[in-house]
């Protein structure tokens, strides 16, 4: 693989990570360095690990991983982004979010439901003579710095659109799992 061709890899595997990552920081007031930091480094090292799991599994066995990877990710970006949205609607404006949506536990849901494609990535890298490490770092550093970005980003959107803007950004969770789910149901 060259360069080129691993950086194109690197940044599509990280444009549902930038989107989930924005929707994650509208649902703060404002998000702050440090928290658009920690998403940053989990969406990132999420994102490394699971294209080395999938270049595992599908070494070992790709047929598995291959049929259920897309019921995965929809399940947890539905889960996730029926939260967010349900969250949205039940708070008044000046209520600040819930501590919940800030727990580690819906940040890791979050990182793996829109990993799971660079999962299936790894799977079909099994079969092409790459350097599965390479290409790992760079997905994992692409998608660290634009989750960083996304999450500063919504510090604009957020305090401007409140809890409709949390609401938008659980539907388009919603709508990420689904088009993966789609896209795999149809391919």
């Amino acid at each position: 693989m060259s360069p080129f061709t691993i950086a194109a890899l690197a940044v599509g595997m990280s444009i549902d990570a930038f989107v989930a990552s924005v929707s994650r920081g509208a649902s703060f007031k404002r998000p702050r360095f440090k928290e658009a930091m920690r998403t940053g480094i989990v969406f990132g090292v999420v994102e490394a690990i699971t294209p080395l799991i999938g270049w595992l599994a599908g070494v070992v066995a790709s047929q598995y991983v291959q049929t259920v990877d897309h019921w995965i990710a929809f399940t947890l970006l539905a889960v996730v982004g029926g939260r967010m949205a349900m969250e949205g609607f039940s708070r008044s404006e000046e209520e600040s979010s819930s501590s919940d949506n800030r727990s580690l536990i819906v940040l890791m849901a979050t990182a793996i439901g829109t990993s799971i494609d660079a999962m299936a990535v790894g799977v079909s890298l099994a079969f092409l003579d790459v350097n599965i490490v390479i290409v790992a770092i760079a997905i994992g550093f692409a998608t660290f710095a634009m989750s960083t970005g996304g999450m500063l980003l919504s510090r604009l959107i957020g305090p401007r659109f409140g809890k409709w803007a949390e609401v938008v950004g659980g539907i388009g969770l919603i709508g990420l799992g689904t088009s993966i789910l789609v896209d795999h149901l149809t391919a």
